[in-house]
Order: C-alpha cells, then structure tokens, then sequence
C-alpha cells in the first residue's frame, strides 16, 4: 500500500473548495502513514489545476486531460480512479461530500469493494484505519465510527475542515495518465449546463442568511436578500418556503437540500424542524430571528431574538450597511 488519494473536484477549471480542505487532510494523514500525498487531477485544460494541488499540499499530480472528462460523468471518472487505485494501490482515498463526490466515491468503493466513511467532520488514523466523526440523527449526536480493509475511502463535509494556506514554492511531480473510456463508451452525454448568475453558492458561503414559513411569501425573502447581500453572504431557506413556491429549491437547506457550515447562519421565521437542524446546526454560530419564544431554532441558536423578522432585518442591514460602509 503506498499513498493518499484525494480527487480534486472542478467545473471549468475552477476547484471545489472542500477539494482543498480534502488537501490539507490528506496531508495530515500521509504523513501520519509515512506516505506520499496524490492528488487526481481530471478534465480539459486542467495543467494549471495541478500545479495548485502540489502548493496546497500534494506531493504529486495524476493529470488526466482529456475531452471526454471535460464534464464530470461517472462513468469514465470512476473507470480511471479504478484503474488508478489497482496500479498504484493507496491506503486511503477522500474526496468532498459534494453532489459529484458523493457518486464517484460510492461508484468507486462498490467496484473495488472498500470501505467508505461519509460526509465526516472529523478524520484521523487510528491503528492504521481510517476513524471518521460523523453526525448523526440529524446531527444531534456525533457517532465515531471506522473503516476496515486495506484500501479505505471517505467524503468530507464541506467546512468542516480548514483551508490549507497555498505555497508556491512547493514543487512536486505532475504525471499524466490516459482516461479509460472512449467517447463512444460511455452512455451519459451532457447536452448543456445551466448555471445560477448572481448568487453566491450556499455550500461555500461563509455567511447564510436563511428565511423559513415565517416570511409569509415570496416577497417575505426581500429582507432576508437585502441582510445576505450586505454581509456578502448566501440566501437559504427552509423546506416549507420551498415547497410553497415562495424560492427554488437550490435554496433549501436541510436533510433534503443542502448541508451547510458557515461561520454565521441567520435564520430567519424557520421554526426549525428537526429536517433543517440536520443541514445547518453544524454552522459556527447561528442566529435565531422568530417571534415564537418556544420555536425549537432557539435551541440550536447562541443568539436569540423574539421578534418580528420584518422589523428586525431591516434594522440589522441598516447598521451593518453603515459599519461595512455598503
């Protein structure tokens, strides 16, 4: 066994940053096992890419650039990690717990039969296995839990862990490997993208200004808009405001939607179902915004206001308007 993978995630060149979270983990592990660290390096154009990985922390690059891995398809991306894993035979793989992530390191572990730690927040080896803390019961408790076998994998949680500082005076090996699959091969085609203009993404957002039942219809999220915009931060919301139309579902933060780890998450006229406590009660510090003294949010909040979001809101981009001089 020689190394720790970590697949650095990208759409049009542009990393994931819990791809470089996922970095600085597999550093410290690699050099807990005494093992070089690899960083999979896949798409079109993506020589820049690599180079990023071996600053922040990569001791060498796989790059495998090609047109058919210009788009994420797990198809031909689990097909080269396959084959990359039996050639090279790591102890350990990670990847983000992101959408992507999720189904190149499930698809991966099925074909080689590892074992795989989930969406964890917490990762060290402990007599050569990798142990994993992970939320559980929508995060009312932390269960620790460890994989077996000799090839290991596991996703973390976005935010969960620090950004590594990039140096640039590292050096490392870059070497190129060929994809697997042909075009003709593989049965996914990807006929267009469409992309949210505008709108900071909620699962790297550090702020998250988030609005629940309580804002009464779609124009009820002005308020909350105005709050997210001001502090440079990302509009969430609660399954009910999007289940009644009120904002899209890209919004929805929660066992459904997204789980989030900001280091402010506002939530504003959320009740706080124990569905939206799993997506955002890991958040560095949360603020509760409700008129309902007994709402179960107060729980899980360090700062608690009873009060009408309407009047609140606005009176806290007010002030943060004038002490951020927006």
């Amino acid at each position: 066994m020689s190394g720790v993978f970590v697949w650095i995630e990208q759409f049009k060149g542009e990393p994931a940053l819990v791809s470089w979270q996922a970095l600085g983990v597999g550093r410290k592990l690699a050099d807990e096992i005494g093992e070089p660290l690899i960083a999979l390096v896949f798409g079109q154009n993506v020589g820049e890419l690599a180079q990023k990985a071996i600053h922040y922390g990569a001791d060498e690059a796989l790059v495998a650039d090609d047109q058919t891995l210009a788009a994420f398809r797990v198809e031909p991306y689990a097909a080269l990690v396959t084959k990359l894993i039996e050639e090279r035979s790591p102890r350990f793989m990670l990847a983000g717990a992101t959408t992507r992530g999720r189904d190149l390191m499930g698809t991966v572990a099925g074909q080689v039969g590892a074992g795989l730690l989930s969406d964890v927040i917490g990762l060290d080896v402990i007599d050569g296995n990798l142990q994993a803390t992970r939320p559980i019961y929508a995060g009312k408790l932390l269960s620790k839990e460890v994989a077996e076998g000799d090839f290991q994998m596991a996703t973390i949680r976005n935010r969960a862990f620090p950004t590594p500082d990039p140096d640039e005076s590292r050096t490392g090996t870059i070497t190129q490997v060929e994809p697997v699959m042909a075009e003709d091969e593989i049965t996914v085609k990807v006929e267009g993208v469409e992309e949210a203009v505008g709108e900071v993404s909620l699962t790297d957002a550090n702020i998250i200004v988030s609005g629940g039942r309580g804002v009464g219809g779609p124009e009820g999220f002005e308020p909350v808009r105005e709050l997210a915009e001001v502090l440079g931060g990302a509009v969430g919301a609660s399954r009910a405001a999007v289940d009644a139309g009120w904002i899209p579902y890209a919004h929805q933060v929660g066992q459904t939607g997204k789980v989030v780890s900001p280091d402010l998450y506002i939530a504003a006229g959320i009740s706080g179902a124990i569905q939206h406590l799993a997506g955002m009660r890991t958040s560095k510090v949360i603020v509760a915004v409700n008129k309902d003294p007994e709402a179960p949010i107060f729980s899980v909040a360090r700062y608690g206001i009873v009060n009408d979001l309407f009047k609140v809101l606005p009176a806290l981009t007010k002030a943060f308007k004038e002490k951020l001089g927006r």
